[in-house]
């Protein structure tokens, strides 16, 4: 069983940029596919990126394609989520989640691990 830590969160102005790190323990990420979701008060959880491990395979969504990077250091076994021009509407909860097996995956109920969530705060 993985365990998962985020951190990184924080007040940023708009525009402004941060980076989530969401370190892995128990067990390396090794064939594990893994997620960063967010979720905003009163709306439900939603994709932002995710990245096959082994591969290195990403996506982003729609939303946050041209402003936000995953990325992946095995040596650390940690994922990152670079956030550049940040949006008061990219306030929420930011989540990372892994899942045991390869590919990239967009439901959050296809991920069996999570960290207990980082807050990003952008004021305009």
């Amino acid at each position: 069983q993985v365990q998962l830590v985020e951190s990184g969160g924080g007040l940023v102005s708009d525009g402004g940029s941060l980076r989530l790190s969401c370190a892995g323990s128990g067990r390396t990420f090794s064939s594990y596919g893994l997620g960063w979701f967010r979720q905003a008060p009163g709306k439900e959880r939603e994709f932002v990126a995710a990245i096959d491990w082994n591969s290195g395979t990403a996506r982003g969504a729609d939303s946050v394609k041209g402003r936000f990077t995953i990325s992946r250091d095995n040596a650390k076994n940690t994922m990152y989520l670079q956030m550049h021009s940040l949006k008061p509407e990219d306030t929420a909860v930011y989540y990372c989640a892994a899942r045991l097996g390869v590919g990239v995956r967009y439901n959050p109920d296809d991920f069996n691990y999570w960290g207990q969530g980082t807050q990003v705060t952008v004021s305009l």
